[in-house]
């Protein structure tokens, strides 16, 4: 892997982190009314690059290639509502890396009943390693400390985070690959989508919303540009990198998120939860190239 293309996942993975930081901090203010002033404050900045995308290179789009760009807004919606739920019931280190590492396990084993993918060695090391992890987090952290054991609740919304993470996967790597929608178009079409679908929501809910832009605009912003941002550093990595190198080097990001957990939040059990976060990260690594 060249030195460019590290350093492009290397900011994605950093991209992603910050952005689910941004997202924890705002996450007691409401779930729908942050996320449509994200999915909107994020239509409206990517909306000239995608035009511009568009008008050099016009896509051929078919009816099925349409449903496919409007399911991944319905699908990406449920996955900001369940995480933003789980953030506010547990803490960034422990559903970041729940999230992601089940969405990840879930995609492979999607890929195993319904696609008849099978694994080799390093994928079922992968597959062990990713539930290890998980179950660390999610165990207490010892007797008489009630306060280590992580919700059930958020625990329940990150594991639920995990099958829409997969579900999107799944759905996008379809639309991209079999029906050729490109990727910039299907990464962009999910946030007018979310905007639209969570508006009604949103609005009945004006006073809430409006204090979350008061109160948190600053993260609102900030989820708005880095969400996007760091897939389109990747799809940039992997214009001229193999997939094989750029998967699994981007999730340095579930190491990252449990560290800005401890440095900006002052999250406790900094050395179990790296621990657990370094299973998860190998076992999707393991998975990727497995």
């Amino acid at each position: 892997m060249s030195a460019t293309a590290l350093a492009l996942i290397l900011a994605a993975a950093v991209a992603h982190a910050t952005w689910n930081l941004f997202s924890k901090q705002a996450a007691a203010a409401g779930a729908s009314s942050f996320v449509w002033l994200m999915s909107l404050t994020a239509t409206a900045a990517y909306a000239p690059v995608v035009l511009v995308s568009v008008l050099a290179d016009p896509p051929r789009l078919t009816a099925l290639a349409w449903v496919f760009m409007l399911g991944t807004g319905l699908l990406q919606a449920g996955y900001f509502l369940f995480l933003q739920s789980g953030y506010r019931l547990g803490d960034l280190s422990v559903v970041y890396p729940v999230g992601r590492g089940s969405g990840a396990l879930l995609a492979a084993l999607a890929g195993i009943v319904l696609l008849g993918e099978h694994p080799g060695a390093a994928g079922l090391a992968g597959i062990g390693l990713v539930v290890a992890g998980v179950l660390l987090l999610g165990a207490p952290a010892g007797r008489g400390r009630p306060a280590g054991h992580p919700a059930p609740r958020a625990l329940a919304f990150a594991l639920a985070t995990g099958l829409f993470i997969a579900s999107y996967t799944l759905w996008d790597k379809y639309a991209v690959s079999t029906l050729r929608v490109p990727p910039l178009l299907q990464g962009y079409a999910s946030l007018p989508v979310m905007a639209l679908v969570l508006a009604p929501f949103a609005l009945r809910q004006r006073a809430r919303t409006a204090l979350v832009w008061r109160s948190w605009r600053r993260q609102v912003a900030g989820a708005a540009v880095l969400s996007p941002l760091a897939y389109v550093l990747v799809l940039i990595a992997l214009s001229f990198t193999a997939v094989s190198a750029v998967a699994p080097a981007r999730e340095v990001s579930v190491l990252a998120g449990v560290l800005l957990g401890r440095r900006m939040l002052g999250e406790g059990q900094l050395a179990r939860r790296l621990t657990a976060a370094g299973a998860i990260a190998a076992g999707i690594i393991c998975i990727a190239v497995g």
